[in-house]
């Protein structure tokens, strides 16, 4: 698989927390993830798009105001897996978030995606 096809169906992915409205959500996760996907994230493991869709409604609905979500490096796949890294942003330079996802593609759709937010310290001692 080519990282241009990774690269498409995770802005894609992306997208979604950045939709004009809700209704948006659906479409955009449908285009990018397969029906069955495994969402590791912040709250634990989920599956389907269903449970990917309240995360991103979750996060489009933060007390400090819908933030935009962009990737903010280049996708990097090795094989079937690819990693990118993101940043989350409130508006008026609220809360920020940094993180790096690896996802795993299948037929060219999201079959697994594992979200690490923030920033990882300096090794222990």
């Amino acid at each position: 698989m080519h990282e241009e096809t990774a690269q498409s169906a995770i802005d894609t992915f992306l997208s979604a927390f950045n939709a004009s409205d809700d209704s948006r959500v659906t479409t955009l996760l449908a285009q990018a993830l397969t029906s069955d996907v495994v969402f590791h994230g912040p709250l634990g493991r989920s599956e389907g798009i269903e449970a990917v869709e309240r995360f991103v409604l979750d996060l489009r609905r933060h007390p400090a105001g819908a933030g935009t979500m962009v990737r903010c490096s280049a996708v990097d796949m090795p094989g079937e897996w690819a990693r990118y890294r993101w940043v989350f942003t409130t508006p008026d330079g609220g809360p920020r978030l940094a993180g790096t996802d690896i996802v795993h593609l299948r037929r060219s759709l999201i079959d697994q995606v594992i979200v690490f937010a923030g920033e990882t310290g300096p090794p222990a001692a």
